[in-house]
């Protein structure tokens, strides 16, 4: 239905009737809104309302609750009361709510859910003696007691835990669903004396005050640790805030004909077509999410509540064609009622999320289109992980259920503090938990991979590890951690903290040691050892590909400095280089020895004498890289670093240098010393070099026009670009530009052939970009040094700011590093301007990006508005690049309509 237009903060949502739909994620949070679509479908939904999103960030920023939202959460409820036929707070028949937590970007796990809500010690009897079922009651009421004190009232969850495995202990049982009635009430008791002791106040017997301290909670819980850190890796605005959902309860711990799972409607690890997930009998929701106990297969469900069943597997078919997309599932039954409790687009490998978006289109679910846009740009990366080496003929300690692809090695730590710590240290740890909470995720994050010994498919390790694209493996039970937390026993194999393991994500195979890895079957096919028709996931990832390429109108080029560098970025796509280092060249083998000859040299005609060496080493570079990208354009920068980097600083190599220059380690040592600069980033480096020494600019030159024009006799399709760098004045260019074209017509008139080429400057100074229309005069393209622009633009040093600038971001002073993401209202404006007054200067310049920003999704994103012509990145960043330029251009198509 439509949505309302008049301004409210309270959704209502029942009996085949909501105020909101699914196209109202941003107010109402991705589980209202999908909670409304479903109850608007017909689907079995509990009756209950939403309190809009922005109410979240209000609260937090006044810290008081208006009169006019308690007044609609008053008529709500009342709303709920009637529908529902009970009444919250009825001693005899009350009406009992969970309050979930749901933004508009799903972050599962990371913020607060409280269930059973409005029982008490009145309420509690009433429930028994409608359900007729007293341990079912008290088994609620410990529940809530224990959710609510943690939650609310701040009282640990690990002290509960301690009373329930003691009463577990007494009663002679092995679980909490074999525990009695009157053992569950005498946890009861147990419980609100620890909170009496723990706070000092008797926990709150109010439903109304419940209610209101449950909602205030789920606000709060936006910015507890774990949902921030969620936030930022996963790149989620902090001003979003959260929706409260609060839904009449059902209950699936009401005996063996009730139940709860989380299901699939495809698998979340391999894509395939199959109904996936897994259940309890006798139990609430907390207890499959978070692993308490290993839950069933979602199959035997067909034999344990057939009719429930039944209904399920219609009710997921009907809700995967509707939303067109894989979705995940929280369900329950209450004595053979089946009730859906939220669906959502499901998380998954990104192997799976390639095989989905392919089937998908094949059956004519979604476009070509939507399927480039079901893969996130970063995801790629997890094709390219390594696997365990098929030659390994170790023996696994023990298998547990493969959560999430790839192959980890680490040490192993206990706790998320330890694996946040040794990781930041540079160790690689493998995070071992008898099973994980979302308190856990820093430790996540720090972590290679994640392995636990309880829990299923769908518990939070699973879950969250597959949405970060980690090795994960849940459910191991043969590991046993020790009472202290600091040793496992794996059958008869002791693990210490600090020991290796090697964990294989795909088939859930735990080893001892570190063994060796091998690169991912994409990865050996694009280094040319598998064919591609004998790899399946090469093939779906170069047809998805093949459709991204087709929607993008931003080329991708790669940065590469050698041949091998060169093939190896064709071979994911790359349509050019866009950075080729002449630097990195110097550094070979005898290389080295003429570069520093040349540094030394007294005079000009030494100068030339060592660059005579370094020319035919040089040119042999150029031709191979120009053979690996025939008939794509090659972006050569001229020399860029301080001369004093190729030189030794003391030690034996400075001994030896003297020696073999024929100069005293004195005279080299003042060599050395005049040529070291306060500030080098700032000082005598590129296009000064070659103003200074123009015999460098010379030979480069002359090394590039001599290998393009011999490459081009074999019958190759040569495009020279030769990039100028670190220029702030046209002149420097002309300057520069004379050299080239010269060295050009020298080389090309004595070899009696000629070679197009193009000649242009990096843009990575301030003033370049602000003098752009002056410096097009002599430009014929522009390539943006993005590295340095932002260097040079907030006046933050790139090797230093590592110190302080994990501050600002943990200060929200800076909402990204600007190395990382591209400052797109500082250096972005800088940009923006020099592409406008270059092209006013002249008209079709080709306009290009080489920093470390032409990998990353949000940059590409921003270069592709700006009207950049192509992007340049690492070799293995060049799929990423190619998606995130096809996400930027369908975007701005669905923009535009």
């Amino acid at each position: 239905m439509t949505a309302p237009t008049a301004p409210r903060s309270v959704y209502f949502f029942g009996h085949g009737q909501a105020d909101g739909t699914r196209d109202m994620k941003a107010v109402l949070g991705g589980k209202g809104a999908n909670l409304a679509e479903m109850t608007n479908l017909g689907v079995p939904v509990p009756p209950g309302f939403t309190i809009a999103a922005d109410r979240c960030i209000t609260y937090l920023q006044d810290g008081g609750i208006a009169d006019a939202l308690r007044d609609e959460v008053a008529a709500a409820l009342a709303r709920l009361e009637t529908v529902s036929g009970k009444r919250f707070g009825d001693p005899s028949d009350p009406l009992l709510v969970s309050v979930r937590s749901g933004a508009s970007v799903s972050m599962p796990g990371m913020m607060e859910t409280i269930l059973n809500l409005g029982l008490n010690d009145t309420t509690v009897e009433g429930l028994a003696a409608r359900s007729g079922n007293p341990r079912f009651a008290y088994d609620s009421y410990r529940r809530f007691l224990q959710m609510y004190a943690d939650v609310v009232l701040g009282v640990p969850i690990g002290k509960f835990e301690q009373l329930l495995g003691a009463k577990r202990l007494t009663s002679g049982v092995t679980s909490d669903s074999e525990l009695p009635a009157d053992a569950l009430q005498a946890l009861v008791r147990e419980y609100q004396q620890l909170v009496r002791v723990s706070t000092g106040a008797d926990f709150p017997m109010d439903p109304q005050v419940q209610l209101w301290g449950a909602i205030e909670a789920v606000w709060k819980s936006w910015t507890l640790k774990k949902a921030v850190d969620y936030r930022k890796v996963n790149a989620i605005p902090h001003d979003l805030g959260t929706g409260v959902n609060v839904v009449a309860m059902v209950f699936g711990n009401m005996g063996d004909d009730s139940g709860t799972g989380v299901a699939f409607t495809r698998d979340p690890s391999t894509g395939e077509r199959r109904f996936y997930g897994e259940f309890l009998v006798n139990a609430q929701g907390e207890d499959v999410v978070a692993g308490i106990r290993t839950p069933l297969h979602i199959d035997e469900m067909a034999q344990k509540l057939p009719g429930a069943y039944t209904q399920l597997l219609e009710t997921q078919a009907r809700l995967e064609a509707h939303f067109r997309d894989m979705q995940d599932i929280e369900f329950t039954v209450e004595r053979g009622t089946l009730y859906l409790l939220q669906t959502r687009t499901g998380k998954r490998t990104t192997q799976a999320a390639l095989r989905i978006a392919l089937d998908m289109v094949d059956e004519g679910l979604i476009s070509q289109r939507d399927a480039v846009l079901r893969l996130q740009p970063n995801q790629l990366d997890q094709l390219l992980h390594r696997v365990i080496a098929s030659t390994s003929q170790a023996v696994p300690l023990a298998t547990g259920l493969p959560a999430s692809p790839g192959a980890a090695s680490g040490v192993v730590v206990f706790d998320p503090d330890t694996a946040e710590r040794r990781a930041q240290q540079g160790e690689q740890v493998i995070l071992v938990r008898e099973e994980t909470t979302p308190e856990d995720f820093h430790g996540i994050v720090a972590a290679r991979a994640v392995l636990t010994a309880r829990g299923g498919m769908t518990s939070h390790a699973a879950v969250v590890a597959r949405g970060m694209g980690k090795c994960a493996i849940v459910g191991c039970t043969a590991l046993e951690i020790g009472h202290e937390g600091r040793g496992m026993t794996i059958g008869d194999t002791v693990v210490n903290e600090g020991d290796w393991l090697t964990l294989d994500g795909g088939t859930g195979r735990v080893f001892a040691g570190d063994l060796p890895t091998q690169p991912s079957e994409v990865m050996r096919v694009i280094n040319g050892v598998l064919p591609p028709g004998d790899a399946p996931t090469y093939q779906g990832f170069a047809r998805l590909m093949g459709w991204a390429d087709d929607v993008r109108r931003l080329r991708v080029r790669a940065n590469a400095d050698t041949p091998r560098d060169a093939r190896v970025a064709r071979n994911f796509g790359a349509e050019g280089i866009g950075l080729c280092r002449t630097e990195h060249m110097f550094f070979e083998g005898d290389r080295i020895t003429a570069m520093r000859e040349m540094i030394v040299a007294r005079d000009e005609h030494g100068r030339r004498r060592a660059l005579e060496k370094l020319q035919p080493m040089q040119r042999a570079d150029f031709e191979g890289i120009f053979q690996a990208m025939d008939g794509f354009p090659v972006t050569i920068r001229l020399l860029d670093p301080p001369l004093h980097e190729f030189l030794p600083h003391g030690g034996e190599e400075s001994a030896h240098l003297a020696k073999s220059l024929g100069l005293s380690r004195q005279d080299l040592s003042r060599i050395v010393s005049a040529l070291r600069e306060t500030n080098p980033m700032l000082g005598h480096r590129g296009c000064r070099l070659g103003i200074t020494y123009p015999e460098i600019t010379e030979m480069q030159a002359r090394a590039i026009f001599e290998a393009a024009v011999r490459t081009s006799r074999r019958g190759v399709d040569v495009r020279p670009e030769i990039m100028v760098p670190l220029v702030a004045d046209v002149s420097e260019l002309r300057h520069q530009r004379a050299l080239i074209d010269r060295a050009a017509e020298q080389v090309m008139g004595v070899m009696g052939e000629s070679v197009p080429y193009l000649v242009g400057t990096m843009i990575e100074l301030p003033r370049a970009a602000l003098t752009a229309d002056e410096i097009a005069t002599e430009a014929d393209f522009f390539s943006f040094g993005t590295n340095d622009l932002t260097q040079t633009t907030f006046g933050l040093s790139r090797d230093d700011s590592g110190r302080f600038l994990p501050q600002y971001l943990d200060r929200g002073l800076l909402a990204d590093d600007p190395f990382q993401v591209l400052d797109a209202k500082g250096v972005g404006k800088l940009v923006e301007w020099a592409v406008r007054a270059g092209r006013e200067t002249r008209a079709g310049l080709k306009v290009g990006i080489c920093g470390e920003h032409g990998g990353e999704p949000r940059s590409v994103g921003f270069c592709h508005r700006a009207g950049l012509d192509y992007v340049s990145c690492s070799p293995y960043r060049v799929p990423v690049a190619r998606l995130a330029a096809a996400h930027a251009a369908l975007a701005e198509t669905a923009g535009a309509r």
